[in-house]
């Protein structure tokens, strides 16, 4: 059982934090890659971070099981928490509060394989074409690593 289960059986549905590194990885013709579950929003690979981890450490794990890609360099890109970060999980009425951790990442090995069981897909997309289907924010921080990119 993961730290975020552990919490929820000692506080029920009650606001959780929860910290939750994401890497925007950039491909050599600065496509991004995105993923998502079958029928969610688009948005870049990212995992939860779990107790004796580093945020570094979560998201290596997290990206190669996910998608089957070896990350080999990260660069903090920026941290971001408010209430924009507060989701509520229908289904069961738990409620989270996020510290998103976003990285940029264009050092890589890898072919993209997404965990079949998790029904995960992942593509590259140029940042001037962005799925319609993306998360509003990750749209907005996705318009900062064009900038970034461009040094």
């Amino acid at each position: 059982m993961d730290y975020c289960e552990n919490m929820r059986q000692m506080i029920g549905n009650s606001p959780l934090i929860i910290v939750r590194p994401s890497v925007a990885i950039v491909n050599h013709c600065g496509e991004i890659l995105l993923s998502r579950y079958s029928g969610a929003t688009w948005g870049i690979p990212g995992g939860i971070l779990q107790l004796n981890e580093s945020v570094e450490e979560c998201l290596t794990r997290t990206v190669f099981e996910e998608i089957g890609v070896q990350i080999k360099e990260l660069e903090l890109f920026g941290v971001y928490s408010g209430k924009e970060l507060i989701n509520r999980v229908e289904e069961s009425g738990d409620e989270y509060q996020t510290v998103a951790i976003g990285y940029l990442c264009t050092k890589y090995e890898g072919d993209i394989t997404p965990g079949g069981n998790q029904g995960i897909e992942a593509q590259f997309f140029g940042l001037n074409h962005l799925p319609d289907e993306i998360d509003p924010l990750i749209k907005n921080k996705l318009v900062g690593i064009k900038d970034q990119l461009k040094k």
